[in-house]
């Protein structure tokens, strides 16, 4: 598949200064149509569950109770045609433009807000989720498949907050059991909303802060997201990320059973 978008020199300028940048089409109405219906099939068959890839990113993940974010990892695994749409070959050469040509992907994943009780996804930077030996150059593409609206959570960023390092960041409410994260504390009184139209996306830098808000509406907001970085290098001065270590949760035990039966234990990303 060929790509059909270019960055424009001031687009690639604003990225460069605020770590952030939105885009009204990433592909066409008739792709995002088929991709929704793979997506709610995915979500609705609990694809990647037992071996710890779809959970709860925003609760204790439990069986039985209500999911408030569900979130599969590597989506591509479960509906292979996914590796061939538009808004991927779209997405790549957005990100080689702004990250270089040695840019490739590092994987997708797909964060459901279900209608009425969706939860927000708290203010976080998404290396906070990483290998703290390394460092990155990478970025993250989220399409929505439906208007994203500041009614169903749409994104937010602060601008400039890419030239932060990786601030201390807890548990969502400093619970262990629980995947997602939120920053401990940070100023982000200039936060830009960024509604766009299904198929649109924003484009941020691992290290920009942003929030996603609950979904009040009465239809579902699904996103779809895609990571692309340069090779990560090893750190030179040592960190560690003390809210990666104390993490206790149900998913972590999924994966280290399908681990126990096998030579190859699924990824564990953000």
């Amino acid at each position: 598949m060929q790509p059909t978008i270019e960055l424009t020199a001031a687009q690639i300028a604003f990225y460069r200064e605020n770590g952030y940048l939105t885009l009204p089409r990433l592909t066409d109405p008739q792709e995002i149509q088929s991709t929704r219906a793979i997506y709610d099939r995915l979500f609705a068959s609990r694809a990647g569950r037992a071996e710890g890839q779809q959970f709860d990113l925003g609760g204790t993940d439990e069986e039985g109770k209500t999911a408030v974010l569900p979130q599969i990892l590597h989506p591509p695994k479960y509906a292979p045609e996914l590796n061939d749409a538009l808004f991927r070959a779209n997405a790549l050469a957005v990100a080689r433009q702004l990250l270089g040509p040695s840019a490739q992907s590092n994987g997708d994943h797909a964060i459901l807000k279900p209608a009425f009780h969706g939860a927000d996804t708290p203010w976080h930077q998404d290396e906070a989720y990483w290998n703290p030996e390394l460092d990155y150059q990478s970025l993250s593409i989220w399409m929505p498949l439906q208007p994203a609206t500041i009614a169903n959570g749409c994104m937010h960023f602060v601008p400039a907050s890419q030239r932060l390092e990786v601030l201390p960041h807890h548990s969502i409410g400093h619970d262990p059991r629980v995947h997602g994260l939120e920053v401990d504390q940070a100023d982000v009184s200039a936060a830009v909303a960024c509604p766009i139209p299904a198929g649109g996306c924003t484009i941020h830098d691992s290290r920009t802060l942003h929030y996603a808000g609950p979904n009040r509406t009465d239809q579902p907001r699904r996103a779809y997201i895609m990571v692309f970085g340069t090779p990560p290098q090893p750190r030179q001065t040592p960190r560690r990320f003390p809210w990666e270590e104390a993490k206790r949760t149900a998913r972590m035990r999924r994966v280290a059973q399908v681990a126990a039966g096998s030579t190859t234990a699924p990824g564990i990303q953000g």
